[in-house]
């Protein structure tokens, strides 16, 4: 679960930053500090997956560690699923294919999105 933060400064510039606020099962942490993407289970060749890695449920309480109440800022919730076939690749194995000459990717990671709250002093 990603908290995605966008607002404006005061030389008019836009700017979004993504926290990272809940993640499932065992994760590890880039340099910066960010979530490392997920394990890829797709099996190329039968278009199969596990889904073994991620969490039915997540919760938690997050709260922005810059806010400003004097600016305006938009939040809102993103949530990033495993990954999992694209229908190229079952395209591409029904028909005898290399994946490769779809020219699309093989491997989707979908995501979903709340409704944005708007934060105005």
């Amino acid at each position: 679960m990603q908290i995605v933060k966008g607002w404006v400064d005061a030389d008019g510039q836009a700017h979004e930053k993504v926290y990272d606020v809940a993640l499932a099962g065992v994760h590890q942490y880039d340099e910066q500090g960010h979530a490392k993407p997920i394990a890829r289970t797709v099996d190329l060749e039968t278009g199969t997956y596990l889904n073994s890695f991620g969490a039915p449920s997540l919760s938690a309480y997050w709260e922005d560690p810059e806010f400003d109440r004097t600016q305006r800022a938009f939040y809102y919730l993103r949530v990033i699923q495993i990954p999992t076939p694209r229908h190229t690749l079952s395209d591409a194995i029904a028909l005898g294919m290399d994946p490769n000459d779809t020219g699309r990717p093989s491997v989707i990671q979908e995501r979903a999105y709340s409704s944005p709250i708007w934060y105005t002093p």
